[in-house]
């Protein structure tokens, strides 16, 4: 099998999409802005110990806030789908015969993509909705706080689409004294809801990216929807969590995204990689820590 590789395109995905030749990608994820009408942002900060600081902390010393600086775009979209659609119908051209298409959004815009897409690829190539459900954060106290985003999963082919059966990692029975001893040990397949938490923002995983999603979660999409040699493509790349599971699992990918704080995350994250840019390239004098980032798989859990 040959050496996987990686290519990270900076501008706009409408435009860069048309380069692409037809069926060329065996799986096709993207997690595309949710239209919440809000900036999506999340500030940078580390505590650092001071006689004078503002927090008490472990064995009561004091520590005060520094600020390292914010990543941020806007989520607003007066036509979302109008956004969307032209985006949707390229994924449809670039999938091959026994290709899979995932989209990733959550309760505000899922319903009306649903429909746009089956349009686009067909009724019957609906195959599921995933529910990934996580429970972190605040709650409301004037309705049901929302706590899942929705996946839907479309083959182009209905009747011929990779799904890896013996892939799909195995989560523990929550009554194991149910089943037996050996299916108690073995563990259960998921099914189509996913319980897992948000990356942790004190965690080593976590890029500082607003919108970034679980290595794990993208790790279960692409082991069981993909073959190894095969080539991945997220054109709403963010952080770039797909690029990185792609190219662990021995999946090739290219990766697309228009933010400039998004290509210097993901050059920084995705430099173990060797990654190809193409319409960017770093400041020079940029020192990447490749040494400190795992050449191991991080694990689904």
């Amino acid at each position: 099998m040959t050496t996987p590789t990686l290519d990270i395109h900076f501008g706009d995905n409408a435009s860069i999409l048309t380069a692409f030749a037809d069926e060329s990608f065996d799986l096709i994820y993207i997690d595309p802005p949710f239209n919440t009408g809000k900036t999506q942002a999340r500030t940078q900060t580390r505590m650092v110990r001071d006689v004078d600081g503002d927090r008490v902390g472990y064995k009561g010393h004091h520590y005060r806030t520094e600020h390292l600086g914010a990543k941020a775009f806007d989520d607003a979209f007066d036509d979302f789908l109008g956004f969307l659609e032209p985006r949707l119908e390229e994924a449809f051209r670039l999938l091959k015969p026994d290709g899979s298409f995932f989209l990733h959004l959550d309760y505000r815009e899922v319903h009306y993509a649903k429909v746009m897409l089956d349009g686009i690829f067909g009724r019957p190539s609906f195959i599921n909705e995933i529910i990934w459900a996580y429970d972190y954060g605040g709650r409301s106290k004037n309705r049901w706080s929302a706590k899942h985003d929705n996946i839907l999963w479309y083959a182009k082919d209905p009747k011929n689409y990779t799904f890896r059966y013996d892939d799909i990692d195995r989560i523990p029975y929550m009554a194991p004294g149910l089943v037996t001893k050996e299916k108690a040990e073995r563990g259960k397949t998921p099914t189509d809801t996913w319980w897992h938490t948000i990356v942790s923002p004190t965690g080593k995983e976590k890029t500082g990216y607003p919108t970034q999603k679980p290595l794990g979660m993208i790790n279960r999409l692409i082991k069981v929807h993909s073959n190894p040699g095969d080539r991945v493509l997220d054109f709403f790349a963010g952080s770039g969590t797909t690029g990185e599971s792609a190219i662990r699992q021995g999946r090739s990918a290219a990766l697309i995204d228009k933010n400039q704080e998004a290509m210097q995350v993901m050059h920084k994250r995705l430099a173990f990689a060797q990654p190809t840019f193409h319409g960017w390239q770093p400041e020079p004098g940029t020192v990447v820590d490749v040494p400190r980032l795992c050449m191991k798989a991080p694990s689904d859990s």
